[in-house]
């Protein structure tokens, strides 16, 4: 993929450049590994949580290790590359989940208390920020999945033609 084919990539410092050559590398790497024979459901399945993984992986390391969120998204796709799995995470989630839905709301504050609960559940690391940080790591994970989304369509608008 050139800068010359996606007018939006001509930036060689923003995020969704660094994203999509990130991205389009692992991409090849993956389909060096593709088998030639016909793939089954569970083979299917499998390649797309690698590909999911390696969308993943790029977006956080074209951030670099400065964001929490990144920090956090790296870590855990090398835990599970490994077989590496904290029980002390898996307990912390059980009980917010548990509490989220054990709580009945009953003024603002208890329900800013869910929100801001269920905030920290969907940003990788959310659960160790404080509440600025989060809402400051939010923001910019949003911008890099946009940015995502963005590079993904790229790609498939760039081979369907």
């Amino acid at each position: 993929m050139t800068s010359d084919h996606i007018p939006s990539l001509r930036n060689p410092s923003s995020i969704r450049t660094r994203l999509a050559h990130r991205f389009v590398r692992a991409l090849k790497k993956l389909s060096m590994d593709r088998p030639s024979s016909p793939v089954s459901v569970s083979d299917r399945y499998k390649r797309y949580r690698m590909i999911r993984a390696a969308a993943y992986a790029s977006m956080a390391s074209s951030v670099g290790p400065r964001r929490a969120w990144a920090r956090a998204l790296l870590r855990k796709i090398r835990n599970r590359k490994t077989g590496n799995i904290s029980m002390k995470r898996r307990g912390v989630r059980t009980c917010l989940v548990t509490k989220r839905t054990l709580l009945k709301p009953r003024d603002h504050r208890e329900m800013g208390s869910q929100q801001e609960n269920s905030l920290r559940g969907l940003v990788p690391g959310g659960e160790e920020m404080d509440f600025c940080r989060l809402l400051n790591e939010t923001g910019h994970y949003i911008k890099c999945l946009r940015a995502q989304v963005k590079v993904m369509k790229n790609i498939i608008d760039l081979y369907s033609n």
